[in-house]
């Protein structure tokens, strides 16, 4: 199949930031308030990191998925990208609700068994991304690596506190 480059790719860039910065913005609503309150009061293990952390991390991410998901949009356009643009949705998608579950109803075991799907919906997306561009694939990957981390942050806390 072939596809025509869109006349004005930059478009494409920007609307997929927006939407995953008001993905981020729904996570930091529901974060934010319980940062100092509910999750000041939970253990945690020696390997959490400050919180300071978390916001550079995540803009970096973001700023990472929506240029991957880009380069396969700029590649394929939104008929012939429609799989791995859906599963970046769906991804996107379930890394929301963790903020909501996590931090929303501060339930780390409910987070945790989430944690897991969005583990495999980010590496289906990235093998999704990978086949159609090998960049777009790559940069996945630091996303994968973090939300492993949180992961086992997060399986940590549940168990420290139950």
């Amino acid at each position: 199949m072939t596809h025509t480059p869109p006349k004005h790719p930059w478009i494409g860039l920007i609307v997929l930031i927006v939407l995953c910065f008001i993905a981020a913005s729904i996570g930091g609503a529901v974060t934010g308030p319980k940062i100092d309150s509910w999750y000041a009061t939970l253990a945690k293990p020696s390997f959490n990191p400050p919180n300071w952390i978390f916001g550079p991390v995540w803009t970096t991410l973001y700023l990472m998925m929506a240029l991957a998901a880009w380069l396969v949009w700029r590649k394929r356009g939104w008929a012939g990208a429609k799989e791995p643009l859906t599963l970046f949705a769906v991804q996107l998608a379930l890394n929301t609700l963790w903020s909501c579950l996590f931090f929303g109803l501060e339930s780390p075991g409910l987070a945790f068994a989430e944690v897991l799907t969005l583990w495999a919906a980010i590496a289906a997306t990235m093998a999704a991304f990978w086949f159609r561009s090998k960049p777009a694939g790559l940069l996945f990957v630091p996303y994968l690596v973090w939300v492993t981390f949180a992961a086992v942050l997060n399986f940590a806390i549940w168990r420290l506190n139950t």
